[in-house]
């Protein structure tokens, strides 16, 4: 959520931001002027009231420990008037401070000076292409046929199962889901972050904090019973781990990594781009999240890339790296890196990670502070990436390293999964 000081020192930035983000409803922040201008004369009429009837109610017993009880009948009945009149004040408040919240969360982030205008993926920049495409020659297999043929996945039992989008994932399958995992995890770790287990599933409270509610996509999926929600990254617990808290700034960065499993509707999505692993329901990733120094948020940005960089590398996959425009950027981010790998067989781009500055929109939700040498408390910064996502991994390491005698797998990878070779 974007601090409110911000629209009253520097209107003009708020609305060229949410412009470029092609944010339609402009006329918002004038609202949010308007509501907050009222907001501060009723707080300060509010706190004359109060100061009022509390300098009233110490001369009325004054008065009658003097005798003059007529006027501290008198003075009661202002008492009165005065509570009567802060109790209209205070709703009026209440009011006031509802409708400019309820306006404050429908505005997203404001993007970095740096993220490019635009309204679609098309217009995302290339920041740099790496690798070579490798050559298949007549043995082109897409990965849902690979699977098959090796018995990695079954698609139709988890429609059986479930429904669409939620794979089993079997044997040799399931293996590699689970070597993948341990390499990230450990991969993260050995670069000094912390690792977390995560719940996968959390309160409204716990998703309203880095953005996923409101939901105005419809992307949650809704344990309506009890009010929780279905995890759609591990981004989403781990970041909320220093909710409400305050940090020493001798203890930043914070580090922290998860695996969870992923829960996304993905409404709207149909066609090529849903077949097999390319967009699914349920899907295993993990995630890299720091809380940082405002000062030096855009350098651990550039940290965190790299960190992603060199473990697609480590894959043998050809990738590219996408500065998103501000159309194509999330809710609450101010500057986003897309990794896409490059699927010989499918001879297309598939996004694996998006790396992320959120600045203060996450924080100044969740209220993660940190405390100074001067002893005063400002927000921290948030980051995350993903590290990695692994359908489209999956897909890509299938794909690109299919050979007539198997799937030759990536060095770093063959110690996780015990062998070298899927056959």
């Amino acid at each position: 959520m974007l601090p409110i000081q911000l629209f009253r020192q520097d209107k003009e930035r708020v609305i060229a931001g949410l412009q470029k983000k092609n944010f339609k409803e402009i006329e918002l922040v004038d609202k949010i002027i308007e509501l907050d201008e009222q907001r501060r004369l009723l707080q300060v009429e509010n706190e004359i009231l109060s100061a009022a009837v509390n300098t009233a109610s110490k001369s009325i017993g004054q008065m009658m420990a003097q005798g003059k009880k007529e006027e501290a009948e008198q003075m009661k009945a202002e008492v009165a008037a005065n509570k009567e009149r802060a109790k209209e004040i205070a709703d009026k408040l209440s009011a006031v401070e509802n409708e400019l919240h309820d306006i404050l969360v429908r505005l997203p982030n404001l993007p970095h000076s740096s993220v490019p205008f635009g309204k679609t993926p098309e217009e995302n920049e290339v920041v740099r292409t790496v690798g070579t495409t490798p050559d298949l020659s007549a043995q082109k297999l897409p990965h849902w046929e690979l699977t098959t043929k090796y018995g990695l996945i079954d698609f139709e039992l988890g429609n059986k199962i479930t429904g669409s989008g939620f794979p089993v994932y079997i044997g040799q399958g399931a293996k590699l889901q689970r070597a993948l995992i341990n390499y990230f995890l450990s991969y993260n770790i050995d670069a000094g972050y912390l690792e977390y287990y995560p719940p996968h599933m959390v309160n409204a409270e716990t998703a309203y904090g880095t953005g996923q509610l409101p939901d105005k996509e419809g992307q949650m999926y809704h344990v309506t019973v009890d009010g929780f929600y279905m995890i759609p990254t591990a981004e989403v617990p781990v970041t909320n781990v220093y909710r409400d808290e305050i940090i020493s700034e001798t203890n930043l960065p914070v580090k922290m990594t998860a695996y969870s499993p992923c829960f996304r509707r993905e409404a709207g999505s149909y066609g090529k781009d849903v077949r097999g692993l390319n967009r699914v329901h349920q899907f295993d990733k993990v995630e890299i999240v720091q809380l940082a120094h405002p000062d030096k948020s855009y350098g651990i940005l550039e940290d965190m890339v790299l960190h992603v960089e060199k473990l697609i590398q480590s894959l043998g996959l050809q990738y590219r790296i996408l500065r998103l425009c501000g159309g194509d950027m999330s809710f609450a981010s101010a500057l986003t890196y897309d990794f896409e790998v490059y699927s010989a067989a499918q001879e297309r781009w598939l996004e694996v990670s998006s790396v992320s500055n959120f600045e203060n929109f996450q924080t100044n939700r969740m209220k993660i502070r940190y405390k100074g040498s001067d002893g005063k408390t400002q927000l921290v910064h948030s980051l995350n990436g993903s590290s990695l996502a692994l359908p489209r991994i999956v897909a890509c390491i299938l794909e690109n390293h299919q050979t007539p005698e198997g799937i030759h797998l990536p060095a770093a990878l063959q110690p996780y999964f015990g062998t070298a070779m899927i056959k």
